[in-house]
């Protein structure tokens, strides 16, 4: 018996003497291929097996393989990965990862892409991967929800219809850039997210820089700025489909393929996908087709080219007008999900508010590496969009006599068809019409980096800009009957009988031509200590021409033309303590061009000019702490931004498109934004990770104004004055928290929830109405609410092809809550218009790559 045991003994300690000899431990670091530093989250998996890790923040990782002799991956999203074959324990040393798209690092550098612990901004960056798993049936504005100081919403719910705030200012006063081309509208700097549908597909990184932000271009930032990334070409030959499914008949279906760089030096990647669906909303039906093509040609070591076309075609559905909340709960067709726009017709449905768009947009790109120390990034772009949005003229198509039952019923268009077609040679009594709008976009980017010595690089470039937009009101559907007789207009049309296509109302081309030089300098001190100033200035010229008021020959066809000198100064220096602590600064002034309507022209049917635009100026300090350790990164910010001079302008009242609206233009309110945010991640082993961020804003207007009200023709109607000190800026939430928890399940395989809080969100008010100064309350404050989101990635082998399938559920307990909100009389809950955010919603979609 004792020697039975000893043998048994010895065996184990025999196999086990094997198992350990078998493994071994290998290490190492990865490194961006730029800017050297280390990079988190690369995947370390052991071939063959299921054994795998990821690397800590300091880009450094440790794994125990299974055998002796092993190969070792080392892939990340965005980089071609790197196979190691290791025999017994080996530290890898530093492992560079090269990037997996052709002209990434040229493109990088003209987006102006912020830099870990040395570009002195608060900056947060979301890679392509997680914009492919959180994104699912969400506005692509929703990815940076859990993002600081970012309030976003679906806004009316209709698909493209979303809306974006940073620290309280919407996208008219944030920069948006796609490879570091601006893309806010050069009338009212407004962003259209339905025109850009597509860039859940084609992004490859997505960077949010809160405050000033390093853009070096002459678009100054006031919230922030948006930087968007897209694909390039891909070096390695290979594509994907992918198919998704989703809530309310929500389908896509899209393809990618790349040829791979060829030994001609060119490279070509293309993608398209088809999108459609129902809507959450009611009445809110949508189409659309994506596209994204890209061409690159490696001429010689020193010269690159690369051409890029994107866009998103599509028209849908909208929900244009809002109700109260006790509005909503009396609903029987369709509780928070009513829309007032939209009913049938001949059995078809037709709506009353209708988006229908198509923006492409064009670049050609030349990189050039004059010597070793010298490069210049040059990018000459244009952008054609057409379309327009529907609305009704008339008084029964918004009626609730002309609807299917109560008044919570689509509208009955059969009826109105019928009472326009027995009116005969009298005309339609009501139709619906478009209000079109055009635009022909031209510019060019030219970014000069040269690094003299060791320390100091010079960056200095051009930005210019030529816009023409045209606007116009034209006869979409007579409804039934003979023509429409224009008697409300007091253009060149009144009390003409008008035909679908004719236009009225509105007919006008505005031009916009931005030029600017920027400049920036950067000393590295020493590793620790990094600094930057960076100037720019800039000249807008506006100007109009109106076909529908005045005659080809009427001196008041053509505007005189505006121009206003903006510039800019900022900078900041970032202090890396040691390798886990950072802090930095940044300071900077700006004084911004008006925007055109209801600024610079006193409404969008007027060619005068208003004598009292002035820039809007903007003074803006912010301090920051970062920590990193190898499990644990957080980030505290501090801002203080003044907005002085800001022009408030609209119509007076619910703004009707097609109705004669006085429009209002208060200049000189200032602004107070201040607030402090915080954000985490925080590593508990190589399977679980926890994120989070708190965002506290105190967001206030510091000043009472005076201002004018005007016809639409440009007429002074009434002076006002508007009672504003101490309110709350209203629109956005000021208080914001997220929390999520991320479990990897495989080396493939994930699954995550995340939490995410609103409150201190003030309904929107007109600013008109607040001219009694013994009232100042604050609007109505919306509830607060939170909302959980579900997802699951599992990643595994169909035949040779590796398929990834991703299920996302947002809104898992269908919290009932109240998104958006404009005040009403008492600013009170029972008055206030508003918009209920979305239920519960799904989606699930596959992957598979060839």
């Amino acid at each position: 018996m004792k020697d039975t045991i000893k043998m048994l003994f010895f065996a184990v300690t025999i196999l086990c003497s094997a198992i350990t000899m078998a493994q071994s431990t290998v290490t190492g670091t990865v490194l961006d291929p730029e800017s050297k530093a280390p990079l988190p989250g690369v995947n370390i998996l052991e071939a063959g097996t299921s054994n795998g890790t990821s690397t800590n923040f300091d880009g450094n990782f440790s794994i125990v393989t299974k055998s002796k002799e092993a190969k070792i991956i080392v892939s990340y999203v965005g980089y071609l990965s790197q196979e190691f074959t290791v025999t017994g324990s080996k530290d890898l040393g530093a492992i560079t990862l090269s990037p997996s798209e052709f002209g990434l690092q040229e493109v990088n550098i003209m987006a102006s892409v912020a830099v870990d612990r040395k570009t002195p901004v608060a900056v947060s960056t979301i890679k392509a991967a997680d914009i492919e798993l959180k994104l699912g049936t969400q506005e692509f504005p929703e990815v940076l929800k859990s993002t600081p100081g970012v309030y976003a919403t679906k806004s009316g719910g209709g698909y493209g219809d979303g809306r974006i705030n940073l620290r309280g200012f919407s996208s008219e006063n944030v920069a948006v850039m796609i490879n570091g081309v601006p893309v806010n509208d050069m009338e009212n700097g407004r962003v259209y997210w339905s025109n850009w549908a597509g860039l859940g597909d084609v992004t490859r990184s997505l960077q949010v820089q809160r405050g000033l932000g390093a853009s070096k271009v002459a678009v100054p930032s006031i919230g922030g700025t948006i930087n968007i990334i897209t694909k390039s070409t891909d070096v390695e030959t290979g594509g994907n489909v992918t198919m998704s499914v989703g809530n309310d008949g929500y389908q896509k279906y899209g393809a990618t393929y790349s040829t791979g760089l060829m030994e001609n030096g060119l490279a070509v990647s293309v993608s398209a996908a088809k999108i459609f669906g129902n809507g959450y909303v009611n009445g809110t039906e949508f189409n659309g087709v994506n596209y994204f093509l890209n061409i690159s040609k490696e001429i010689n070591d020193a010269h690159k080219l690369s051409f890029t076309v994107f866009g998103a075609k599509q028209e849908h559905g909208q929900r244009y007008n809002r109700k109260t909340i006790e509005g909503y709960r009396a609903t029987e067709a369709g509780g928070k999900k009513f829309n007032a726009d939209w009913g049938y017709h001949n059995g078809q449905v037709k709506n009353s508010s209708f988006n229908f768009y198509h923006k492409p947009q064009m670049s050609l790109n030349h990189f050039w590496d004059i010597n070793e120390k010298t490069s210049l990034s040059t990018a000459l772009y244009a952008s054609f969009g057409s379309g327009g949005g529907r609305r009704e003229q008339g008084s029964k198509i918004g009626s609730d006599t002309y609807r299917l039952g109560n008044s919570d019923q689509p509208i009955d268009f059969d009826t109105i068809a019928e009472e326009n077609r027995a009116l005969g040679n009298l005309g339609s009594s009501d139709i619906l019409n478009n209000s079109n709008n055009s635009h022909k976009w031209y510019g060019v980017l030219s970014t000069l980096k040269t690094k003299v010595g060791d320390k100091l690089t010079i960056l200095g470039g051009l930005d210019g800009r030529y816009y023409v937009g045209s606007h116009w009101y034209e006869v979409s559907d007579l409804l039934g009957g003979q023509f429409f007789l224009n008697t409300t207009s007091s253009d060149n049309t009144f009390n003409q009988a008008l035909q679908v296509g004719d236009r009225f109302g509105k007919d006008y081309d505005a031009t916009s031509v931005n030029m600017g030089l920027f400049g920036q300098a950067e000393y590295d001190f020493s590793d620790k200590l990094s600094a930057f100033v960076s100037t720019a200035v800039s000249n807008t010229t506006y100007s109009k021409e109106d076909f529908m008021k005045y005659a080809t020959n009427d001196p008041e066809r053509k505007s005189d033309k505006a121009n206003f000198v903006g510039y800019s100064f900022k900078g900041g220096a970032n202090y890396n303590l040691d390798e886990t602590n950072n802090v930095f600064a940044n300071i900077g002034y700006f004084s911004k061009a008006p925007f055109l309507n209801g600024n610079v022209f006193l409404s969008d049917r007027s060619t005068v000019l208003n004598e009292e635009a002035l820039n809007e100026k903007v003074f803006s300090a912010e301090i920051g702490y970062g920590y990193r350790s190898s499990n644990f990164s957080a980030n505290v910010n501090i801002y203080r931004t003044s907005w002085l001079d800001k022009s408030l302008t609209g119509t007076v009242g619910n703004p009707d498109p097609t109705a004669d609206r006085l429009t209002y233009n208060i200049p000189g309110l200032d602004a107070l934004h201040q607030g402090v945010e915080l954000d985490f991640l925080y590593k508990f082993n190589s399977k679980l990770k926890a994120t989070g961020m708190v965002s506290l804003g105190d967001w206030t207007w510091k000043n009472d104004a005076s201002g004018k009200i005007f016809t639409p023709d440009g007429t002074l109607a009434d002076e006002v004055t508007v009672y504003a000190k101490d309110l709350k800026v209203t629109d956005a939430a000021q208080t914001t928290f997220a929390f999520g928890l991320n479990y990897k399940l495989l080396p493939e395989s994930l699954i995550y929830v995340d939490y995410n809080y609103a409150g201190n969100l003030y309904a929107s008010y007109f600013i008109t109405d607040r001219q009694d100064e013994t009232n100042r309350q604050d609007s109505w404050e919306v509830p607060s609410y939170g909302l959980f989101d579900l997802g699951l990635k599992h990643g595994f082998k169909v035949g040779e092809f590796d398929t990834t399938l991703i299920a996302k559920m947002n809104n898992v307990f269908n919290t009932e809550y109240v998104s958006d909100a404009n005040d009403g009389l008492g600013s009170t809950a029972s008055s206030a218009l508003v918009y209920y955010g979305s239920g519960r919603t799904f989606s699930v979609g596959a992957k598979i790559k060839f």
